[in-house]
């Protein structure tokens, strides 16, 4: 017994050690390429192994009201196949506006298959899956908390999508819940996200995303036409899928971030909910902006959801604020658009945070778009969310309260856990 327990004891402190002290990957590039060069879309294409599909139309969603009428309406047409991937299905009024929508289709024979976070959508099990599944929806949880697995409890779906009839998808920041939708005490607005509506080529790659973990889940591969259609081009955007899972902690949406912010010539702009840039990437967005590139964050303000996340985020912002990037806090509600767009003809739109565990624990995905009207498009939201945020300056930041000093340094750890 005594050695047992020392063995378990030894495992306990390795295991915290691993969760919590693992060293971040020191990320910098071999040579700087400018986003516009030739050679860039090469780079990026094989070092993320992700094709470029041209000819795609992309339609911009902002905030619930616009992005949620949209994919009800995409649920209800499906002739074929619904593939759904969600981090968070929160049970209330949205989710069975979309359990009723997603019922209605598979009982009218549409093939019908969601997976959910097994902890992000933790509210969703019991009555609204017994639903479900009456109606013929085939709904699988993602890494359910099993004895072979925890070693892999870190390891989360973070992804958001939506994809009709292998034809029209729907990728961004959200999940489904009422926050997104309602105000939740009456006074604050519902939380401030953006999807896109995304038709052409590149959908292949976004239902090849999906049909990743539901394989992953239940082992069928999915195939045909019902999911995989001939798809025309038919619009003007070139894209690419950033599909990031943490087989190995180098991670494919770590490096699109990575060759996109420092490729960048004049201007870098984000929008993010957790802000928690590591050592090598703070030294990234401070050299480029000591070179001249034009910086911005906007983050959340009080009305965040992870109150200790944002003290943790705000402990790092002089060594950036110093360097002269911008940091915006948001005020009329939770920020929770995930976007960057860079030199106004790069955009990036999906899951992935500037955190550790988006980069390195989360199965992410993202889709980066070259076009310079998606980019003016988003940057139209962007302004109006400078225009309801307040500037944080180095005058500010160290003159914040004494109690944020001195907790920051003890909410270090969650800059290798968020």
């Amino acid at each position: 017994m005594t050695w047992l327990t020392v063995a378990g004891g030894v495992f306990l402190v390795w295991l915290v050690l691993v969760f919590l002290f693992t060293p971040g990957i020191n990320y910098h590039l071999a040579r700087r390429t400018s986003v516009r060069d030739k050679d860039f879309l090469y780079t990026i294409q094989s070092t993320c192994q992700a094709a470029l599909h041209h000819g795609n139309c992309v339609t911009l969603l902002t905030d619930g009201p616009a992005f949620y009428p949209a994919m009800l309406d995409a649920i209800k047409a499906a002739k074929r196949s619904i593939n759904m991937e969600c981090y968070i299905f929160e049970s209330g009024r949205i989710a069975d506006r979309f359990i009723d929508a997603l019922s209605e289709r598979a009982r009218n024979g549409v093939n019908v298959t969601v997976v959910v976070d097994a902890i992000g959508s933790f509210s969703l099990w019991g009555r609204p899956v017994a639903r479900l599944r009456a109606a013929g929806v085939r709904i699988m949880s993602y890494q359910a908390l099993r004895w072979y697995s925890l070693h892999r409890i870190n390891n989360r779906t973070h992804r958001e999508l939506l994809v009709i009839d292998g034809a029209i998808a729907f990728a961004g920041g959200a999940g489904i819940a009422d926050w997104w939708a309602f105000p939740q005490d009456g006074r604050t607005r519902p939380w401030r996200d953006t999807m896109a509506r995304i038709e052409g080529p590149v959908v292949a790659a976004i239902q090849g995303v999906a049909a990743e973990n539901w394989l992953e889940c239940c082992g069928e591969i999915l195939t045909g036409r019902d999911f995989f259609p001939d798809l025309k081009q038919c619009g003007d955007t070139t894209a690419f899928v950033v599909k990031s899972s943490p087989s190995d902690r180098a991670t494919a949406s770590r490096v699109t971030f990575q060759l996109l912010t420092e490729g960048a010539d004049d201007t870098v702009r984000i929008s993010t909910p957790y802000f928690l840039p590591d050592r090598a990437f703070r030294r990234a967005l401070a050299a480029m902006a000591e070179r001249g590139v034009k910086v911005s964050v906007i983050v959340p303000g009080s009305h965040t959801d992870q109150k200790w996340v944002r003290l943790a985020s705000r402990r790092m912002w002089g060594q950036l604020l110093k360097a002269g990037i911008r940091i915006f806090e948001y005020h009329p509600a939770m920020t929770h658009a995930k976007v960057l767009v860079v030199d106004d003809l790069w955009a990036v739109l999906g899951t992935t945070n500037f955190d550790n565990r988006s980069f390195e624990h989360n199965d992410e995905v993202n889709v980066a778009m070259r076009d310079p009207a998606v980019a003016a498009r988003l940057m139209e939201d962007y302004q109006r969310d400078i225009e309801a945020s307040s500037e944080v300056t180095l005058e500010q930041w160290q003159r914040r309260p004494v109690w944020e000093k001195i907790v920051g340094p003890f909410v270090w750890i969650l800059e290798r856990q968020q």
